[in-house]
């Protein structure tokens, strides 16, 4: 399965940016996860448009904190599943500053939680990623991940 992160802004502050290079280039060596930089638009409609571009062929998920909350296993679980049934790609939104705007929701049935707290977009792109480095790990048989 491929995965594209669809990221509204590029990271600015210097730990995320530093953290998302980290993990995109952990993720490297299994060759499946494309990023995706969207700039912002003049309006919250056009950002949706923008970002619905992008995950026209795949299986879009937004992270957002009132989404499905998972633990790493379940949602590697999850993800075997849609591999199962035929899912070649998964896009995995990650929205700006303001959060997603109403038509992306509205468009995108899927959503999944990092957690109940709300997290700045950067921080929850970067633990996206992070979260994205265990499933393949775990997959692998490595020890990164413990239970």
């Amino acid at each position: 399965m491929k995965w594209r992160v669809i990221a509204v802004g590029r990271p600015a502050l210097a730990f995320a940016r530093a953290g998302v290079e980290e993990y995109a280039s952990r993720l490297r060596p299994y060759g499946d996860t494309e990023m995706v930089w969207v700039k912002e638009g003049a309006n919250p409609a056009e950002t949706a448009r923008r970002v619905l571009g992008h995950a026209k062929d795949a299986r879009p998920v937004l992270l957002d904190e009132r989404g499905r909350l998972h633990t790493t296993r379940r949602l590697l679980a999850e993800v075997e599943g849609w591999e199962a049934a035929g899912v070649k790609r998964v896009a995995v939104i990650v929205g700006g500053a303001d959060g997603h705007p109403a038509e992306l929701r509205q468009a995108v049935a899927d959503a999944w939680a990092l957690g109940r707290l709300t997290l700045q977009h950067e921080l929850a792109l970067l633990v996206w990623l992070e979260q994205l480095y265990r499933l393949h790990t775990l997959r692998a048989g490595s020890s990164y991940h413990r239970d």
